[in-house]
């Protein structure tokens, strides 16, 4: 590779916005560089949802076994073997990311580069190899999808211990004694739910009056009753002061409205949130600028304040989910490439948080329609009323959706029960076609599946 090189486009990061776009540009006739740091595939694949999902599904295969009797199957004494389970899931990524590097590489017109990216202005890149040297790219559109990690919070002693984060937490060859989880957002609940079902006893540390801050109460409340009948310990406002290493593991020095405790297990996991990856790209040499919180701010284009390069994926600080970077890559293929005029406006914001039962969710909670001040209709029932729920013996939770009153337009969904987020995605795909409720609720589906629980759901509206 020489010195300097110009490209039509070059993608900074190979997350699940920019693996397609890289080669939906290339195909379409565009000179185009992907420039990674590490692994093909980004977050989701590597320390995402692939690797966490695979280890999620092992945890499930334990928690059923345990509960055999439950279904008149007997079993025998249950092995934890995490090393298999850590290997099961390294191939699995390995799968995936080879995958996808083998079908980049096979792409005409598109080069892969291994390096640290960093602006040198608004159309050029420097690019420490990996191999060694720097290289100087240069490209009239640039697209940044160099995404997030793991956010390590200010805590007194947290920096003395050997704390564990998203990504390392995978890597354990032995299941741990006692887990302790700094966080009750979906990281903190999706560990500590599949480590105390490998065996670890887990407190989860909370500091805000609920579990998952940004649902609804009543669905918090049930997520937390669901995890302590699990065996998980639950501390809500309560506050980590320090952590601090001791003979025993890990101490947590903890305070609540009770006053101050100490916590002691052997592993402690700190999932407090994600911080984006933009310090090493130099963004002020080619004028790009970032909130407080160091995203990268863009229009509802993707577009950065700089003509010319857009940011995809997590790093722009909207939803930090795949399925959001991959539709932000479809809004700039079909902007950029087709010509047409796709934005983030109005998008729905699905998603399923894998603790087990799931909750999916979408659209407005009940809290964010009242303080939007909508007249609503919500309606609630218990799994306890879903047949096939009781079937398979998997009735905790319950559905919830929150109607306009005038129109009888759904206007957002909370399913916290089996294969939640499927059953979410029904009511998505109504809400898409602007479906008055009353559709579902008078459909024919066939019995006995889920999906049939819509039929039954909007006759149980609260009054």
């Amino acid at each position: 590779m020489s010195p300097s090189k110009h490209y039509d486009a070059i993608v900074i990061g190979s997350g699940q916005g920019g693996t397609p776009l890289c080669q939906a540009l290339a195909e379409a006739g565009m000179r185009t560089a992907l420039v990674e740091r590490e692994h093909i595939g980004g977050t989701c694949i590597n320390e995402g949802c692939t690797p966490t999902k695979t280890i999620i599904a092992s945890g499930r295969v334990a928690y059923l076994t345990r509960r055999g009797a439950d279904y008149g199957v007997k079993s025998g004494v249950l092995h934890i073997a995490m090393e298999r389970i850590r290997k099961r899931k390294r191939d699995i990524v390995n799968k995936f990311r080879t995958g996808s590097e083998k079908r980049i590489q096979k792409t005409a017109r598109l080069d892969l580069i291994y390096g640290e990216a960093a602006f040198a202005g608004a159309e050029s890149l420097e690019v420490r190899l990996r191999k060694g040297g720097v290289t100087t790219l240069h490209a009239e559109r640039i697209f940044i999808n160099a995404g997030c990690r793991p956010a390590i919070p200010t805590l007194n002693g947290l920096n003395d211990v050997p704390f564990l984060d998203s990504t390392s937490i995978m890597e354990l060859a032995r299941v741990p004694q006692h887990l302790l989880v700094l966080g009750g957002g979906y990281v903190g609940l999706e560990f500590g739910q599949l480590f105390r079902r490998l065996g670890s006893r887990v407190t989860i540390v909370q500091n805000g009056a609920q579990l998952l801050a940004r649902e609804d109460e009543d669905v918090a409340k049930e997520v937390a009753k669901i995890l302590k009948e699990d065996g998980v310990e639950v501390l809500l406002e309560t506050k980590a002061e320090s952590a601090a290493r001791s003979r025993s593991g890990i101490v947590l020095k903890v305070r609540s409205k009770r006053g101050a405790r100490t916590v002691v297990g052997t592993h402690l996991l700190v999932a407090t949130g994600r911080v984006p990856n933009t310090e090493a790209l130099r963004l002020a040499a080619a004028g790009i600028v970032t909130d407080q919180r160091g995203f990268i701010p863009v229009d509802n284009k993707l577009q950065t304040n700089v003509s010319g390069v857009f940011a995809l994926g997590d790093i722009n600080g909207g939803p930090a989910f795949t399925h959001i970077s991959y539709d932000d890559f479809r809004i700039i293929r079909t902007n950029v490439i087709e010509k047409g005029s796709a934005t983030t406006t109005h998008r729905f914001v699905p998603y399923t948080v894998f603790i087990d039962p799931q909750l999916g969710r979408v659209g407005l909670t009940e809290a964010q329609a009242r303080e939007e001040g909508r007249k609503v209709r919500v309606a609630k029932m218990p799994m306890t009323y879903v047949a096939r729920a009781m079937e398979t013996a998997e009735t905790r939770g319950f559905m919830k959706a929150v109607v306009d009153a005038a129109t009888d337009q759904i206007l957002g969904a909370a399913v916290l029960g089996i294969e939640g987020g499927e059953i979410m995605s029904q009511l998505e795909i109504a809400m898409m076609g602007k479906l008055p409720y009353t559709v579902l609720k008078d459909a024919v589906f066939a019995h006995p599946t889920l999906a049939e629980s819509l039929n039954n759901l909007f006759g149980h509206f609260e009054s």
